[in-house]
Protein backbone atom coordinates (compact mmCIF):
# COMPACT_ATOMS: atom_id res chain seq x y z
CA UNK A 1 0.00 0.00 0.00
CA UNK A 2 1.14 3.88 -0.91
CA UNK A 3 2.53 5.89 1.71
CA UNK A 4 -0.27 8.49 0.60
CA UNK A 5 -3.19 5.86 0.52
CA UNK A 6 -2.17 4.87 4.56
CA UNK A 7 -2.14 8.69 5.39
CA UNK A 8 -5.31 8.92 4.17
CA UNK A 9 -6.67 5.91 5.45
CA UNK A 10 -5.38 7.07 8.67
CA UNK A 11 -6.76 10.14 8.79
CA UNK A 12 -10.34 9.20 7.84
CA UNK A 13 -10.22 6.89 10.77
CA UNK A 14 -9.07 9.62 13.51
CA UNK A 15 -11.63 12.76 11.81
CA UNK A 16 -8.46 14.23 11.04
CA UNK A 17 -8.42 14.74 7.27
CA UNK A 18 -9.47 18.25 6.55
CA UNK A 19 -12.47 17.95 3.75
CA UNK A 20 -13.06 20.73 1.01
CA UNK A 21 -16.03 21.00 -0.49
CA UNK A 22 -15.95 23.34 -4.06
CA UNK A 23 -19.58 24.94 -4.17
CA UNK A 24 -22.06 25.35 -1.09
CA UNK A 25 -25.25 24.88 -2.87
CA UNK A 26 -28.50 22.65 -2.41
CA UNK A 27 -25.69 19.79 -2.78
CA UNK A 28 -22.41 21.00 -1.18
CA UNK A 29 -23.71 22.76 1.64
CA UNK A 30 -25.65 19.66 3.39
CA UNK A 31 -22.12 17.42 2.72
CA UNK A 32 -20.03 19.95 4.22
CA UNK A 33 -22.80 19.52 7.21
CA UNK A 34 -22.49 16.12 7.49
CA UNK A 35 -18.81 15.51 7.25
CA UNK A 36 -18.88 18.09 9.84
CA UNK A 37 -21.57 16.59 11.95
CA UNK A 38 -19.07 13.12 11.79
CA UNK A 39 -16.42 14.68 13.59
CA UNK A 40 -14.19 16.53 10.52
CA UNK A 41 -13.15 19.87 10.23
CA UNK A 42 -14.85 21.13 6.56
CA UNK A 43 -13.60 24.56 4.44
CA UNK A 44 -16.32 25.45 2.21
CA UNK A 45 -15.27 27.29 -1.29
CA UNK A 46 -17.26 29.48 -3.14
CA UNK A 47 -17.39 32.21 -6.04
CA UNK A 48 -20.27 33.88 -4.03
CA UNK A 49 -19.68 36.18 -0.87
CA UNK A 50 -22.81 36.49 -0.07
CA UNK A 51 -23.47 32.62 0.54
CA UNK A 52 -19.57 32.46 2.17
CA UNK A 53 -20.46 35.68 4.66
CA UNK A 54 -23.54 34.19 5.66
CA UNK A 55 -21.89 30.60 6.07
CA UNK A 56 -19.26 32.12 8.56
CA UNK A 57 -22.12 34.40 10.25
CA UNK A 58 -24.16 31.07 10.99
CA UNK A 59 -26.90 31.68 8.05
CA UNK A 60 -27.86 28.88 5.89
CA UNK A 61 -29.24 29.60 2.57
CA UNK A 62 -30.41 25.99 1.88
CA UNK A 63 -33.93 24.81 2.59
CA UNK A 64 -32.92 21.15 3.84
CA UNK A 65 -30.08 22.67 6.45
CA UNK A 66 -31.58 24.36 9.51
CA UNK A 67 -29.80 27.49 10.55
CA UNK A 68 -29.26 26.47 14.32
CA UNK A 69 -27.42 23.31 12.85
CA UNK A 70 -24.97 24.99 9.96
CA UNK A 71 -24.10 27.82 13.29
CA UNK A 72 -23.44 25.45 16.01
CA UNK A 73 -20.61 23.66 13.62
CA UNK A 74 -19.23 27.42 12.59
CA UNK A 75 -19.46 28.21 16.15
CA UNK A 76 -17.82 24.78 17.04
CA UNK A 77 -15.33 25.79 14.57
CA UNK A 78 -15.67 22.46 12.50
CA UNK A 79 -17.29 24.31 9.37
CA UNK A 80 -15.90 27.59 7.60
CA UNK A 81 -16.20 29.08 3.99
CA UNK A 82 -13.84 31.27 1.64
CA UNK A 83 -13.71 32.46 -1.69
CA UNK A 84 -9.94 32.34 -2.01
CA UNK A 85 -9.46 29.05 -4.14
CA UNK A 86 -6.08 29.22 -3.47
CA UNK A 87 -6.37 27.63 -0.48
CA UNK A 88 -7.42 24.72 -2.51
CA UNK A 89 -3.77 22.91 -1.92
CA UNK A 90 -4.89 22.72 2.11
CA UNK A 91 -7.82 19.71 2.33
CA UNK A 92 -6.94 16.13 2.28
CA UNK A 93 -10.39 15.80 0.21
CA UNK A 94 -11.68 18.14 -1.93
CA UNK A 95 -15.06 16.84 -3.39
CA UNK A 96 -16.42 19.13 -6.31
CA UNK A 97 -20.00 19.83 -6.16
CA UNK A 98 -20.53 22.62 -8.89
CA UNK A 99 -23.62 22.91 -11.02
CA UNK A 100 -23.57 21.21 -14.58
CA UNK A 101 -26.77 22.81 -16.37
CA UNK A 102 -27.63 22.10 -20.19
CA UNK A 103 -26.78 25.10 -23.09
CA UNK A 104 -29.52 26.84 -25.05
CA UNK A 105 -28.95 23.85 -28.03
CA UNK A 106 -29.08 21.38 -24.49
CA UNK A 107 -25.74 20.10 -24.84
CA UNK A 108 -23.80 19.75 -21.58
CA UNK A 109 -22.04 22.51 -19.75
CA UNK A 110 -19.62 21.44 -18.00
CA UNK A 111 -18.03 24.76 -18.01
CA UNK A 112 -17.93 24.82 -14.10
CA UNK A 113 -16.34 21.50 -13.50
CA UNK A 114 -13.92 22.47 -16.22
CA UNK A 115 -13.53 25.59 -13.74
CA UNK A 116 -13.31 23.76 -10.65
CA UNK A 117 -10.77 21.05 -12.24
CA UNK A 118 -8.49 24.39 -13.25
CA UNK A 119 -8.44 25.46 -9.96
CA UNK A 120 -7.53 22.17 -7.99
CA UNK A 121 -4.97 21.31 -10.61
CA UNK A 122 -3.37 24.44 -10.13
CA UNK A 123 -2.81 23.51 -6.26
CA UNK A 124 -3.01 19.29 -6.43
CA UNK A 125 -0.56 18.02 -3.63
CA UNK A 126 0.53 14.61 -2.92
CA UNK A 127 -1.90 12.75 -0.56
CA UNK A 128 -5.00 14.32 -1.87
CA UNK A 129 -8.23 12.87 -2.57
CA UNK A 130 -10.28 14.84 -5.54
CA UNK A 131 -13.94 13.19 -5.64
CA UNK A 132 -16.59 14.85 -8.72
CA UNK A 133 -19.85 15.11 -7.35
CA UNK A 134 -21.37 16.97 -10.07
CA UNK A 135 -24.06 15.28 -12.40
CA UNK A 136 -21.95 14.58 -16.06
CA UNK A 137 -21.74 12.71 -19.01
CA UNK A 138 -20.13 9.49 -18.41
CA UNK A 139 -16.72 9.77 -19.14
CA UNK A 140 -15.84 13.46 -17.69
CA UNK A 141 -14.02 11.82 -14.88
CA UNK A 142 -11.39 10.01 -16.58
CA UNK A 143 -11.29 11.98 -19.66
CA UNK A 144 -11.58 15.53 -18.69
CA UNK A 145 -10.30 15.70 -15.02
CA UNK A 146 -7.82 13.08 -15.19
CA UNK A 147 -5.49 14.71 -17.31
CA UNK A 148 -5.35 18.18 -16.14
CA UNK A 149 -4.69 16.50 -12.54
CA UNK A 150 -1.61 14.26 -14.17
CA UNK A 151 -0.37 17.67 -15.47
CA UNK A 152 1.19 18.20 -11.74
CA UNK A 153 3.01 15.08 -12.55
CA UNK A 154 1.91 13.32 -9.68
CA UNK A 155 0.25 9.46 -10.38
CA UNK A 156 -3.20 8.77 -9.60
CA UNK A 157 -4.08 5.72 -7.23
CA UNK A 158 0.00 6.18 -5.57
CA UNK A 159 0.34 10.29 -5.43
CA UNK A 160 -3.16 11.21 -5.38
CA UNK A 161 -6.82 9.77 -5.52
CA UNK A 162 -9.57 10.54 -8.23
CA UNK A 163 -13.46 8.68 -8.02
CA UNK A 164 -16.80 10.13 -8.93
CA UNK A 165 -19.66 9.82 -6.53
CA UNK A 166 -22.98 10.97 -7.85
CA UNK A 167 -25.37 13.43 -5.62
CA UNK A 168 -28.65 12.06 -5.00
CA UNK A 169 -30.20 14.68 -3.25
CA UNK A 170 -33.77 14.92 -3.06
CA UNK A 171 -34.61 18.24 -1.76
CA UNK A 172 -37.28 18.66 0.64
CA UNK A 173 -37.36 15.42 1.10
CA UNK A 174 -38.42 14.40 4.59
CA UNK A 175 -36.77 10.88 4.89
CA UNK A 176 -33.94 10.50 3.18
CA UNK A 177 -31.05 13.20 2.91
CA UNK A 178 -27.29 13.29 2.62
CA UNK A 179 -26.70 10.86 5.58
CA UNK A 180 -29.44 7.95 4.80
CA UNK A 181 -29.09 7.64 1.20
CA UNK A 182 -26.45 4.80 -0.30
CA UNK A 183 -23.88 7.04 -2.00
CA UNK A 184 -22.41 5.28 -4.93
CA UNK A 185 -18.21 5.65 -5.18
CA UNK A 186 -16.17 4.90 -8.57
CA UNK A 187 -12.52 5.42 -8.59
CA UNK A 188 -10.36 5.68 -11.64
CA UNK A 189 -8.43 2.92 -9.31
CA UNK A 190 -8.81 0.66 -6.71
CA UNK A 191 -6.72 2.96 -4.46
CA UNK A 192 -8.99 5.41 -5.44
CA UNK A 193 -12.39 4.02 -4.73
CA UNK A 194 -11.13 2.75 -1.02
CA UNK A 195 -9.64 6.04 0.07
CA UNK A 196 -12.71 7.88 -0.84
CA UNK A 197 -14.81 5.27 0.59
CA UNK A 198 -13.04 5.77 4.26
CA UNK A 199 -13.32 9.10 4.47
CA UNK A 200 -16.95 9.43 2.98
CA UNK A 201 -17.92 6.50 5.50
CA UNK A 202 -18.00 8.20 8.90
CA UNK A 203 -20.68 10.72 7.35
CA UNK A 204 -22.62 8.47 5.27
CA UNK A 205 -24.80 5.67 6.22
CA UNK A 206 -24.18 3.46 3.37
CA UNK A 207 -21.67 3.54 0.45
CA UNK A 208 -21.63 1.28 -2.51
CA UNK A 209 -18.85 1.13 -4.54
CA UNK A 210 -18.87 0.19 -8.33
CA UNK A 211 -16.00 -0.54 -10.79
CA UNK A 212 -15.10 3.06 -12.12
CA UNK A 213 -15.96 6.21 -12.39
CA UNK A 214 -18.14 5.80 -15.34
CA UNK A 215 -20.20 3.35 -13.78
CA UNK A 216 -21.29 5.78 -11.28
CA UNK A 217 -21.43 8.78 -13.35
CA UNK A 218 -24.07 6.18 -15.69
CA UNK A 219 -25.46 5.11 -12.28
CA UNK A 220 -27.06 8.74 -11.61
CA UNK A 221 -28.02 9.34 -15.17
CA UNK A 222 -29.81 6.03 -15.03
CA UNK A 223 -31.54 6.62 -12.13
CA UNK A 224 -33.41 10.22 -13.61
CA UNK A 225 -33.51 8.62 -17.10
CA UNK A 226 -35.35 6.15 -15.89
CA UNK A 227 -38.04 8.32 -13.98
CA UNK A 228 -37.86 10.81 -16.92
CA UNK A 229 -39.30 7.60 -19.04
CA UNK A 230 -42.05 6.83 -16.94
CA UNK A 231 -43.33 10.15 -15.91
CA UNK A 232 -43.18 10.55 -20.14
CA UNK A 233 -45.22 7.64 -20.16
CA UNK A 234 -47.63 8.34 -17.52
CA UNK A 235 -48.21 12.23 -18.91
CA UNK A 236 -48.88 10.51 -22.65
CA UNK A 237 -51.32 8.29 -20.57
CA UNK A 238 -53.37 11.31 -19.04
CA UNK A 239 -53.39 12.66 -22.90
CA UNK A 240 -54.69 9.33 -23.83
CA UNK A 241 -57.33 9.17 -21.35
CA UNK A 242 -58.21 12.54 -21.94
CA UNK A 243 -58.65 11.72 -25.57
CA UNK A 244 -61.08 8.86 -24.10
CA UNK A 245 -63.07 10.64 -21.27
CA UNK A 246 -61.47 8.43 -18.43
CA UNK A 247 -59.93 9.79 -15.46
CA UNK A 248 -56.40 8.84 -15.34
CA UNK A 249 -56.20 9.19 -11.70
CA UNK A 250 -58.57 6.20 -11.49
CA UNK A 251 -56.78 4.30 -13.84
CA UNK A 252 -53.37 4.89 -12.16
CA UNK A 253 -54.57 4.25 -8.48
CA UNK A 254 -56.66 0.78 -9.86
CA UNK A 255 -53.18 0.16 -11.44
CA UNK A 256 -51.30 0.96 -8.43
CA UNK A 257 -53.04 -1.95 -6.52
CA UNK A 258 -50.83 -4.46 -8.23
CA UNK A 259 -47.98 -5.52 -5.71
CA UNK A 260 -45.44 -6.39 -8.15
CA UNK A 261 -44.37 -5.44 -12.08
CA UNK A 262 -45.98 -1.46 -11.17
CA UNK A 263 -44.93 1.43 -9.88
CA UNK A 264 -46.57 4.45 -9.26
CA UNK A 265 -45.81 7.31 -11.31
CA UNK A 266 -48.22 10.81 -11.81
CA UNK A 267 -48.74 13.09 -14.79
CA UNK A 268 -48.30 16.97 -14.43
CA UNK A 269 -47.56 20.07 -15.94
CA UNK A 270 -44.21 18.47 -16.60
CA UNK A 271 -41.06 17.78 -15.01
CA UNK A 272 -38.47 20.32 -13.05
CA UNK A 273 -35.50 20.45 -10.91
CA UNK A 274 -31.64 20.33 -11.91
CA UNK A 275 -32.04 16.41 -12.36
CA UNK A 276 -34.66 14.91 -14.28
CA UNK A 277 -35.01 17.39 -17.36
CA UNK A 278 -31.63 17.67 -17.43
CA UNK A 279 -29.87 14.54 -17.26
CA UNK A 280 -31.23 12.33 -19.62
CA UNK A 281 -30.04 15.23 -22.17
CA UNK A 282 -26.05 14.36 -20.31
CA UNK A 283 -26.55 10.13 -21.54
CA UNK A 284 -28.07 11.22 -25.40
CA UNK A 285 -25.44 13.89 -26.25
CA UNK A 286 -22.68 11.19 -25.05
CA UNK A 287 -24.31 8.41 -27.46
CA UNK A 288 -24.34 11.26 -30.23
CA UNK A 289 -21.23 11.34 -29.90
CA UNK A 290 -20.69 7.47 -30.33
CA UNK A 291 -22.71 7.80 -33.51
CA UNK A 292 -26.31 6.22 -31.64
CA UNK A 293 -29.67 8.14 -31.07
CA UNK A 294 -31.32 7.11 -27.79
CA UNK A 295 -34.68 7.24 -29.65
CA UNK A 296 -36.57 6.38 -25.92
CA UNK A 297 -34.39 8.97 -24.19
CA UNK A 298 -35.40 11.73 -26.19
CA UNK A 299 -39.07 10.83 -26.77
CA UNK A 300 -39.85 11.09 -23.33
CA UNK A 301 -38.47 14.10 -22.99
CA UNK A 302 -40.28 16.02 -25.60
CA UNK A 303 -43.74 14.45 -24.65
CA UNK A 304 -42.20 16.27 -20.71
CA UNK A 305 -41.53 19.14 -22.60
CA UNK A 306 -44.90 19.55 -24.24
CA UNK A 307 -47.00 19.24 -21.30
CA UNK A 308 -46.83 22.72 -20.48
CA UNK A 309 -49.08 23.81 -23.31
CA UNK A 310 -51.34 20.74 -23.09
CA UNK A 311 -52.08 21.94 -20.00
CA UNK A 312 -52.66 26.12 -20.99
CA UNK A 313 -54.61 24.54 -23.70
CA UNK A 314 -56.60 23.40 -20.89
CA UNK A 315 -56.77 26.81 -19.28
CA UNK A 316 -57.95 28.87 -22.28
CA UNK A 317 -60.83 25.64 -22.54
CA UNK A 318 -61.62 26.56 -19.56
CA UNK A 319 -62.24 30.11 -20.25
CA UNK A 320 -63.91 30.10 -23.59
CA UNK A 321 -66.72 27.51 -21.28
CA UNK A 322 -66.94 31.03 -19.38
CA UNK A 323 -67.28 33.31 -22.68
CA UNK A 324 -63.94 34.65 -22.35
CA UNK A 325 -60.88 34.81 -24.38
CA UNK A 326 -57.39 34.11 -23.20
CA UNK A 327 -56.21 37.49 -24.17
CA UNK A 328 -56.94 40.38 -21.37
CA UNK A 329 -57.93 37.44 -18.77
CA UNK A 330 -56.75 37.30 -15.31
CA UNK A 331 -54.89 33.83 -14.45
CA UNK A 332 -53.76 33.01 -11.22
CA UNK A 333 -50.92 30.27 -11.10
CA UNK A 334 -51.04 28.80 -7.93
CA UNK A 335 -47.40 27.06 -7.09
CA UNK A 336 -44.59 27.79 -9.26
CA UNK A 337 -41.65 25.75 -7.53
CA UNK A 338 -40.78 22.85 -9.48
CA UNK A 339 -42.08 20.69 -6.99
CA UNK A 340 -44.15 20.55 -3.54
CA UNK A 341 -42.73 22.28 -0.40
CA UNK A 342 -39.56 23.38 -1.52
CA UNK A 343 -38.32 27.00 -2.60
CA UNK A 344 -36.91 26.12 -6.04
CA UNK A 345 -37.19 26.87 -9.05
CA UNK A 346 -35.16 25.62 -11.24
CA UNK A 347 -36.68 23.99 -15.20
CA UNK A 348 -39.71 24.30 -13.09
CA UNK A 349 -42.71 23.81 -15.25
CA UNK A 350 -44.38 26.73 -13.97
CA UNK A 351 -42.62 28.82 -15.94
CA UNK A 352 -43.44 27.80 -19.43
CA UNK A 353 -47.12 27.89 -18.50
CA UNK A 354 -46.73 31.66 -17.26
CA UNK A 355 -44.48 32.39 -20.39
CA UNK A 356 -47.49 30.61 -22.76
CA UNK A 357 -50.17 32.47 -20.89
CA UNK A 358 -48.45 35.68 -21.77
CA UNK A 359 -47.63 35.22 -25.00
CA UNK A 360 -52.08 34.62 -25.42
CA UNK A 361 -52.77 37.87 -23.84
CA UNK A 362 -53.26 36.40 -20.53
CA UNK A 363 -53.39 39.34 -16.99
CA UNK A 364 -50.85 36.43 -15.29
CA UNK A 365 -50.51 36.54 -11.17
CA UNK A 366 -48.81 33.68 -8.84
CA UNK A 367 -49.27 32.75 -5.57
CA UNK A 368 -46.48 30.41 -4.01
CA UNK A 369 -45.65 30.42 -0.29
CA UNK A 370 -41.63 29.16 -0.69
CA UNK A 371 -41.33 31.99 -3.59
CA UNK A 372 -42.17 35.56 -2.93
CA UNK A 373 -40.33 36.78 -5.66
CA UNK A 374 -39.55 35.23 -9.40
CA UNK A 375 -37.90 36.62 -12.12
CA UNK A 376 -37.84 35.33 -15.48
CA UNK A 377 -37.16 36.17 -19.20
CA UNK A 378 -36.01 39.98 -17.57
CA UNK A 379 -40.09 40.09 -15.90
CA UNK A 380 -40.62 40.35 -12.35
CA UNK A 381 -43.79 39.20 -10.56
CA UNK A 382 -44.37 39.07 -7.01
CA UNK A 383 -46.37 36.43 -5.20
CA UNK A 384 -49.75 37.62 -3.80
CA UNK A 385 -51.50 36.58 -1.25
CA UNK A 386 -53.75 33.23 -1.74
CA UNK A 387 -57.25 34.82 -0.04
CA UNK A 388 -60.91 34.36 -1.50
CA UNK A 389 -61.09 37.96 -3.42
CA UNK A 390 -57.61 37.19 -5.30
CA UNK A 391 -59.48 33.89 -6.32
CA UNK A 392 -62.47 35.15 -7.27
CA UNK A 393 -60.41 37.99 -8.73
CA UNK A 394 -58.90 35.54 -11.44
CA UNK A 395 -61.20 34.36 -14.62
CA UNK A 396 -59.00 31.18 -14.49
CA UNK A 397 -56.47 29.71 -11.56
CA UNK A 398 -54.48 26.97 -12.31
CA UNK A 399 -52.95 24.47 -9.55
CA UNK A 400 -49.50 23.97 -10.97
CA UNK A 401 -47.37 23.13 -7.93
CA UNK A 402 -49.04 21.26 -5.06
CA UNK A 403 -47.59 22.90 -1.90
CA UNK A 404 -49.55 20.83 1.01
CA UNK A 405 -50.20 24.39 3.34
CA UNK A 406 -52.21 25.59 0.60
CA UNK A 407 -56.34 25.81 1.22
CA UNK A 408 -57.57 23.68 -1.40
CA UNK A 409 -61.43 23.82 -0.26
CA UNK A 410 -61.02 27.17 -0.53
CA UNK A 411 -59.74 27.08 -4.15
CA UNK A 412 -62.44 25.04 -5.14
CA UNK A 413 -65.31 26.76 -3.89
CA UNK A 414 -64.08 30.41 -5.13
CA UNK A 415 -62.82 29.52 -8.39
CA UNK A 416 -65.02 30.46 -11.50
CA UNK A 417 -62.56 28.12 -13.62
CA UNK A 418 -59.81 25.47 -11.88
CA UNK A 419 -57.31 23.38 -13.86
CA UNK A 420 -55.41 21.44 -11.23
CA UNK A 421 -52.65 19.96 -13.44
CA UNK A 422 -51.42 17.86 -10.12
CA UNK A 423 -55.10 16.26 -9.25
CA UNK A 424 -54.53 18.17 -5.67
CA UNK A 425 -58.29 19.26 -4.93
CA UNK A 426 -59.38 16.19 -5.83
CA UNK A 427 -57.12 13.82 -3.82
CA UNK A 428 -57.55 15.85 -0.59
CA UNK A 429 -61.27 15.44 -0.96
CA UNK A 430 -60.68 11.70 -1.10
CA UNK A 431 -58.13 12.03 1.58
CA UNK A 432 -61.23 12.91 3.81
Amino acid sequence: MAKHEEDLLRKAKDRTALIGIVGLGYVGLPLAVEFAEAGYTVLGFDVTPRVVDGINAGRSHVQDIPGARLASLVKGRKLSATTDLGRLGEPDCVAICVPTPLSKTRDPDISFVSAATDSVAKRIRAGQAIVLQSTTYPGTTRELMLPALERSGLEVGRDFFLAFSPERVDPGNPTYNTHNTPKVVGGVTDACTRVVMALYQPAIEKLVPVSSPEAAELVKLLENTFRSVNIGLVNEMAIVCDKLGVDVWEVIDAAATKPFGFLKFTPGPGVGGHCIPLDPHYLAWKMRSLNYRTRFIELAGEINAEMPEYWVEKVVGALNERGKPAKGSTVLVVGVAYKKDVDDLRESPALDIIRLLERLGAKVRYHDPFIPELKDDGTTLTSVPLTADAVRGADCVVIVTDHSRLDYAMLAREAGALVDTRHAVASRKKAK
